[in-house]
């Protein structure tokens, strides 16, 4: 990763009542840069965390139509790439703290 930087790669955990769920078993979801791949993602990973990545998983979630109340434009939300990390036994990330 000459180019980018471990915090250009990885932008935000994606906290919710799914994720929370996953965190129990060591899977981790964040949102991760459009290009990034997923060697990237893993060293990301390990070296803002400190911890051992077991597999990556990815996937694109386009954007949605949506239309504004007042003037019935028509919109999108912002499309995103998020990233499901497995984390090896006994390996955990503190989010919260």
């Amino acid at each position: 990763m000459p180019d980018k930087h471990w915090e250009d790669v990885v932008v935000r955990p994606v906290l919710s009542e799914k994720t929370w769920r996953g965190m129990e078993e060591g899977r981790y979801t964040f949102e991760v840069a459009p290009g990034a791949g997923k060697a990237e993602i893993r060293a990301a990973v390990e070296g803002l965390f400190g911890v051992k990545v077991l597999r990556v998983r990815v996937m694109n979630r386009p954007g949605k139509p949506r239309r504004t109340r007042m003037d019935r434009r028509h919109g999108r939300t912002r499309s995103e790439r998020r990233a499901i990390v497995q984390l090896a036994p006994g390996h955990k990330i503190d989010l919260v703290g």
